[in-house]
């Protein structure tokens, strides 16, 4: 593919050989003749001026330091992500069904679907257009799939799952297991049935061995454009919002309702019936304790990392704070009043 024909899908402004052959795509630093890479981090700007790729995708204000070709764009990350799909590897898989599938009563498959080596599908259990299901997968009964998805190998589907079109799910991911419901009564924990489902929207992305539980009467929802990392809990009844993002070994407890346009970092933990607003940022190992209802907010919680020796001051400075804080507000209320007395005394 040629640089001007590059350009083209990413809708930039070459600067330089549009004739230019591109055969791959990389980083700065790993780059060789051939590559595309690109800059929207300034934290990778130093790598620019020697890099051995053959163009770069970056804005106007890099132009200057860039040694080689340029596309010039105003959004480079978006125009990495657009790029990198031509050069990605198509993995791709024969429509039909494999001789060692299961295929459960009155299960309706389309003609386009792939049915992967080892796949079970219980009774009545649609399949959409050009939907692949890997080897070693597992359908429950009722569950519904529709078209364009992407099911990965070993992946399990609890039955009455709902997944809409274009929706991708990796290796090792459970979909639809009980929630974690439980009634104490004298002494023991007594299970509570769980009897809503997972209904997760269009374009959905689930990773890696992330689970997600089936509501306990409401349903747990997955809204359109939902993008969820790997090893990622969600508890029964949540409810996702559309186009909200959560990084990996996040935690979300049951009757969670987080907004629209979120943005969860990586090890996030939010308790049990916690409502967020729309567009909120929680950064990495946030604690979310109570409902967040202003939304375009960002938060934060927990401490970085500290020199051992350091932590270990600050962790017993902690543990006396209450009684500081105490010792502080006696201190106030008695300057307070020998102020007042003073002030008596001179009249």
């Amino acid at each position: 593919m040629t640089l001007g024909e590059i350009a083209k899908i990413i809708n930039a402004q070459v600067e330089g050989d549009s004739a230019r052959l591109i055969t791959g795509i990389s980083n700065l630093q790993a780059a060789k003749a051939g590559d595309i890479s690109f800059l929207d981090n300034p934290k990778y700007r130093s790598y620019l001026g020697s890099t051995k790729a053959s163009a770069v995708i970056l804005s106007a204000a890099d132009r200057i330091h860039c040694p080689c070709d340029a596309l010039v764009v105003n959004s480079p990350y978006f125009a990495y992500a657009t790029i990198a799909h031509v050069f990605a590897p198509k993995i791709t898989a024969a429509a039909g069904i494999h001789p060692t599938a299961v295929i459960g009563e009155n299960c309706q498959i389309d003609e386009t679907a792939s049915i992967g080596a080892h796949v079970t599908l219980e009774d009545r259990v649609v399949i959409g257009k050009r939907t692949q299901i890997r080897a070693g997968s597992v359908i429950g009964q009722d569950a519904r799939i529709g078209d364009d998805c992407l099911i990965w190998a070993n992946v399990t589907i609890y039955y009455g799952v709902q997944i809409g079109h274009r929706v991708i799910v990796h290796s090792g991911a459970v979909i639809g297991a009980d929630g974690f419901g439980f009634a104490p009564h004298e002494g023991q924990w007594h299970k509570i049935p769980q009897l809503g489902t997972v209904i997760i929207e269009d374009e959905v992305e689930i990773g890696a061995s992330t689970t997600i539980d089936r509501g306990a009467l409401e349903d747990t929802i997955l809204s359109r454009g939902v993008k969820l990392d790997n090893q990622i809990q969600v508890g029964h009844n949540c409810q996702i919002g559309e186009n909200t993002i959560v990084a990996g070994c996040s935690g979300l407890a049951g009757s969670t309702k987080i907004g629209k346009n979120c943005l969860l970092g990586a090890r996030v933990g939010i308790a049990g019936h916690v409502e967020i607003a729309d567009r909120v940022t929680l950064c990495a190992e946030t604690t979310v304790m109570n409902s967040l209802k202003i939304p375009d907010k960002v938060y934060a919680s927990g401490i970085g990392q500290l020199e051992y020796a350091d932590w270990k001051k600050n962790m017993a400075r902690f543990r006396s704070l209450d009684e500081y804080m105490r010792r502080l507000i006696a201190l106030e209320k008695k300057i307070n009043e020998k102020g007042i007395g003073e002030k008596a005394h001179d009249k």
